[in-house]
């Protein structure tokens, strides 16, 4: 193990959160949604569990896990949804020269570590520090998770084409903002407003429809052309979107809001108790960047991320800690979106 390694694997989650809310607020806006986003979709604690696993098949198993959840899988492309991916070939190799180099400051915090690793990749590329600190602390936290074997392993490459490579952090921006127009009365319509749901920024393609206040997954089904033939996970009839229950029940419709949370309707008590169930994400926000698809409703143009896998690890986790934790039938005495609704 290198002195960097040894570094990263004495920060537990808890101080990863902490470096994450100290450097928030110097993340460039175009990343900082992707930035929490990447980190739910990749929890730390999730591999140690695996880590500490006398049978981490058995695990999976147990944990209903399905997908791709291990970033070693995933090196160069977990990240592709956050701006600076743009960036990575750069912070791959900053990450990858400071493991290798056998040399690591004993002062400084995780925090301090991001930045400045950031501060070089920015330089390399002439670019705000800002665009460059999202990207180096997945780079770091994938070393983390991966090992350097792994993380050396993959070319580093920018998955990217030239037409969404050349899109500039304001573009993004306003397209994330920008609401669909309801043509020439639109003012009049009120139920049958239609807006559009991006699931990859990077493929003009891969977006539908929705009708207003509709959940995000009952969209997705309409959409008939087969995503599944790109994820496992889904089925014809549910489009891009894996699905399985629609009642909040199952997790697997899970998604990371880049743009738009306060367009979709606010959290139902329903959902609220089942994401701590399935370790999501643990909030009082009304309109939290990590929702289930199946209970979100869109009040207006939304851009979501859909997650490379899903499971049921939250209460696992809670167990492990000695914490008390709500059941699957809890949730389910709990009303629908659809049945709040009514």
């Amino acid at each position: 193990m290198t002195p960097l390694e040894a570094f990263l694997n004495e920060h537990d989650e808890r101080a990863w959160g902490e470096a994450l809310a100290e450097l928030a607020p110097s993340i460039h806006e175009v990343d900082g949604a992707a930035t929490q986003i990447w980190f739910s979709f990749f929890p730390l604690a999730l591999l140690r569990a695996f880590e500490h696993a006398e049978d981490p098949e058995k695990l999976a198993g147990e944990l209903l896990m399905q997908g791709k959840w291990l970033l070693k899988d995933q090196v160069d492309s977990s990240h592709t949804f956050l701006y600076g991916h743009r960036f990575w070939p750069e912070a791959k190799r900053e990450v990858g020269a400071l493991a290798e180099s056998q040399t690591m400051r004993a002062e400084g915090s995780l925090a301090t570590l991001i930045r400045e690793t950031a501060g070089r990749v920015a330089a390399s590329r002439k670019v705000e520090p800002s665009l460059a600190l999202g990207i180096t602390a997945a780079a770091l936290m994938t070393l983390r998770q991966a090992g350097l074997e792994a993380f050396s392993r993959t070319p580093g490459e920018v998955l990217l084409d030239s037409k969404h490579l050349k899109k500039s952090p304001a573009e993004i921006l306003r397209e994330r903002a920008r609401d669909d127009s309801q043509g020439l009365f639109g003012f009049l319509r009120t139920t049958d407003k239609r807006w559009t749901v991006v699931w990859d920024e990077n493929r003009d393609e891969r977006r539908f429809p929705v009708t207003h206040t509709q959940e995000i997954a009952s969209g997705a089904a309409e959409d008939k052309r087969p995503w599944h033939e790109l994820d496992a996970r889904c089925t014809p009839e549910e489009g891009p979107i894996p699905v399985q229950c629609r009642s909040a029940s199952c997790g697997t419709c899970w998604v990371g809001v880049l743009g738009g949370a306060e367009k979709l309707a606010p959290v139902a008590p329903r959902e609220r108790k089942l994401m701590p169930l399935l370790g999501y994400v643990e909030t009082d926000e009304a309109q939290p960047l990590i929702r289930l698809s199946c209970q979100a409703r869109a009040e207006g143009a939304v851009s979501i991320v859909i997650p490379p896998w899903n499971g049921f690890y939250g209460k696992y986790l809670k167990r492990q800690r000695g914490e008390a934790t709500v059941t699957a039938d809890d949730v389910s005495s709990e009303p629908t979106a659809d049945e709040a609704q009514a």
